[in-house]
């Protein structure tokens, strides 16, 4: 079994990005520099990828240079990998639904140095609509953002709502101008071969998605 997956987007050679899987064991991130980790929140921070002497509290960092690379940890929640189309930055989000509709993605893009339409993103595995129940809470909070987002929501038997956070991302990205959007195909919480998932097993261990430049 493959110990990670690659990020199938078109971004320029230079660089790699990609997630592990449940078979990864002392992972060897394919990228050079350093890893900038951080202490995730479920907020919509974003900082400078970097040397701390502890973990920043953030759900997004954003790099522009070679000494450190962007990764984030996941177990349903959504990873965000961002590349410009020059290479010269790239930075890795923390997407659940809170993220998500706190604006995560927005200051994440502003914190890139070049107009959206030179911004690539990939959508990294995280939990399909149909195993996604949320309440009304969650809901509202979308439909207040944007009314256009009700289509992201199916009404379930139980009275509550399955989510669609891939949906709901893209919509958020597009309007933000940015075109080259991939990913959006796996589903942490069904594939248990492949993922951890909170939702399937609290406990679980989380996967980590990962965006720099590429080893020589």
């Amino acid at each position: 079994m493959t110990n990670w997956i690659s990020a199938n987007w078109d971004a320029p050679n230079s660089i790699v990005a990609g997630i592990t899987t449940r078979s990864a064991i002392n992972f060897s991130f394919p990228v050079t520099g350093k890893p900038c980790w951080i202490n995730q929140i479920h907020g919509n921070s974003v900082i400078k990828a970097n040397h701390y002497n502890k973990q920043p509290e953030a759900d997004a960092c954003i790099s522009y240079n070679s000494k450190y690379f962007c990764a984030v940890r996941t177990a349903d929640c959504l990873p965000v990998l961002f590349c410009s189309s020059d290479g010269n930055s790239y930075a890795a989000a923390h997407a659940g639904w809170r993220g998500l509709a706190g604006g995560i993605l927005e200051n994440v893009v502003e914190s890139f140095l070049v107009d959206t339409s030179k911004i690539i993103v990939w959508l990294g595995p995280a939990i399909s609509q149909l195993s996604f129940e949320v309440g009304n809470d969650v809901r509202d909070k979308f439909l207040n953002l944007d009314p256009a987002n009700k289509i992201y929501f199916i009404f379930n038997k139980k009275d509550r709502w399955f989510c669609d956070i891939y949906g709901l991302a893209r919509h958020k990205l597009k309007a933000l101008g940015i075109t080259k959007i991939f990913g959006g195909e796996f589903c942490t919480f069904n594939d248990k071969e492949l993922f951890y998932s909170y939702r399937r097993s609290s406990s679980s261990r989380r996967m980590i998605s990962f965006v720099g430049i590429r080893c020589p």
